[in-house]
């Protein structure tokens, strides 16, 4: 128990030193991994992400990281973290075209996690992605 404890707060202090210095994404290895599920995620607008866009880290032992945290762990622990296996949901977007990219980077059962996907606006992304890049609540 305090080896997984203390696996997770070095995995967590590895992220949070990776944000503090400007990364745009905590850059873990196989080897500093530890257990538990995170991801940061951020949302950019236009068709390329800067380097410098805000995001959270999304982690879910105990969820937390953005206001539907709990919902976002949970429809990520049912495809496993693959976000591109979220399932589409039912939704009337506007034809607007203002296009978000979202980024995640991180890990998920052991396993890394990088997905990257430009759509033509927001509401498009929410009904794709579900809760996972819902940064503003």
């Amino acid at each position: 128990m305090t080896r997984c404890i203390t696996a997770v707060r070095g995995t967590l202090l590895t992220a949070a030193a990776a944000l503090a210095l400007g990364a745009a994404a905590p850059q873990a290895t196989a080897q500093d991994s530890g257990p538990g599920n995170w991801l940061f995620v951020t949302v950019t607008r236009g068709e390329t992400p800067h380097s410098e866009a805000p995001g959270r880290l999304l982690l879910c032992d105990p969820p937390q990281g953005h206001g539907k945290a709990a919902e976002a762990c949970e429809q990520l622990d049912r495809v496993g973290g693959d976000i591109g296996r979220l399932r589409q949901k039912d939704a009337f977007c506007p034809m607007i075209y203002a296009p978000v990219t979202a980024h995640a980077r991180g890990w998920w059962n052991g396993r890394p996690v990088e997905y990257r996907e430009t759509f033509s606006n927001g509401c498009g992304m929410s009904a794709r992605t579900g809760a996972v890049f819902a940064l503003d609540g």
